[in-house]
């Protein structure tokens, strides 16, 4: 009897260590790298899994349309990129890291279309959940 309830309470354990696991833990889910790659695939090709939560729940969107600036906020923002989703845009991509350090980290993503160039600088910031995208500012050249 004393070995049954052994097995049963290891397998018991297996069954809530396995299930555990199984959720991850997003802060690991939520790398700089990650958080870039799922900002790029949600702009270039519509695809919105995840875009949630690599946004900050205070993030801030931010363009200049000739010399007026647009500003919008996360929600305003899912609900465009929403009425956009799997829309794949003709453009050649490119990002650069221009300033990163334990907190803070500002990336520089070039969409090149044809006769412009929309430039968005976006900056992360490392919260208990992992990094998060906080403020996007987009420069049409």
């Amino acid at each position: 009897m004393k070995t049954l309830k052994s097995i049963l309470m290891g397998l018991l354990l297996l069954v809530v260590c396995g299930s555990a696991k199984a959720n991850g833990n997003p802060a690991e889910k939520l790398s700089k790298h990650y958080v870039i790659n799922s900002y790029v695939d949600a702009m270039i090709r519509g695809r919105l899994n995840g875009l949630n939560n690599i946004l900050a729940p205070n993030a801030g969107f931010s363009m200049m349309r000739g010399k007026q600036l647009l500003s919008f906020n996360k929600a305003q923002m899912l609900e465009y990129m929403q009425s956009n989703k799997n829309v794949e845009l003709a453009c050649t991509t490119s990002t650069s890291l221009i300033e990163s350090n334990a907190d803070i980290t500002l990336v520089k993503v070039d969409m090149k279309f044809e006769g412009f160039v929309r430039s968005n600088y976006i900056t992360l910031t490392n919260t208990t959940e992992g990094w998060k995208i906080t403020s996007v500012y987009s420069v049409f050249k």
